[in-house]
């Protein structure tokens, strides 16, 4: 009798234990961690929030570094999905990537300088410190503060790609992060220069920020540019994985590139993809 209680006792145990480590294992395959593009990531957390909604139990965890961090974090198995705010390159291929937005790159400055529009050399030029005073180009007798973004940031390296420069030309004075950060140096320097998405840019001017977009090559940047394919400068917005995604992961890009997550795109001042 006492042998027989204690196996089932046992029996018992070993229950509760299994039935703890399926309960584990079960909510930890209910978690998705993504990171990568500060430009997706605000996007991607109203989609995961809303998808959470739906989906009760699932948790997305979305952090933020730039496109090269949710490269490397998802090729390395850190991240389950990867942000990246540009086209994958050839030596990308081993990823698969899927397109949740369109946005464009802006050069901003503030809302207070004078100037009107700005050539292409002649951003080349600020840039690279030929140019260093606003009254070159028809401002106000004041000294130039360039903004630059920081290394491994995709906007970086599309807008040395179109202005066909090397980072190591840049002369900067301040470098920064994301979006909000080069926004907030902008509208506290009359005499800076940046650029940021068109997507944050136009969120943030429509609720005051004093700001302006500039033209380039003659096109207004603005999202409606964007989604005509008429501005130069402009990217799709990605989602990447390593394999073709299967399970929650599928689930969460399939919800994000389709009609129920459109409304929170255009919310963020980006085009949906396959938006007319």
């Amino acid at each position: 009798m006492i042998k027989s209680k204690r196996f089932l006792l046992l029996g018992l145990v070993f229950f509760i234990v299994g039935f703890g480590w399926l309960a584990g294992a079960n909510a930890a395959s209910q978690r998705l961690v993504l990171t990568g593009s500060s430009t997706v990531a605000p996007l991607v957390g109203e989609i995961a929030r809303q998808f959470e909604s739906i989906h009760p139990g699932v948790r997305i965890d979305v952090q933020t570094g730039g496109s090269a961090r949710g490269i490397n974090d998802t090729r390395n198995g850190i991240a389950n999905i990867g942000m990246v705010s540009r086209a994958l390159k050839a030596n990308e291929n081993d990823l698969h990537a899927y397109t949740i937005a369109l946005d464009g790159i802006s050069v901003i400055f503030h809302a207070n300088n004078p100037v009107a529009t700005l050539s292409k050399q002649q951003i080349a030029d600020i840039y690279t410190g030929k140019i260093t005073n606003w009254k070159s180009v028809g401002g106000p007798d004041a000294r130039i503060t360039v903004v630059n973004k920081a290394e491994g940031r995709s906007t970086l390296e599309l807008f040395l790609h179109y202005f066909q420069l090397r980072n190591s030309q840049i002369k900067p004075h301040i470098i920064i992060g994301d979006n909000p950060q080069g926004i907030k140096t902008v509208t506290g320097n009359p005499h800076a220069i940046g650029y940021v998405s068109i997507g944050a840019a136009e969120f943030e001017a429509e609720r005051g920020a004093p700001i302006r977009l500039l033209a380039l090559d003659g096109i207004a940047a603005s999202v409606a540019n964007v989604q005509r394919g008429t501005f130069p400068l402009s990217r799709p917005l990605n989602l990447i994985t390593t394999q073709v995604p299967q399970g929650l992961a599928q689930r969460f890009i399939t919800f994000a590139r389709s009609q129920q997550a459109h409304a929170l795109v255009a919310a963020q001042y980006f085009v949906p993809a396959g938006a007319d």
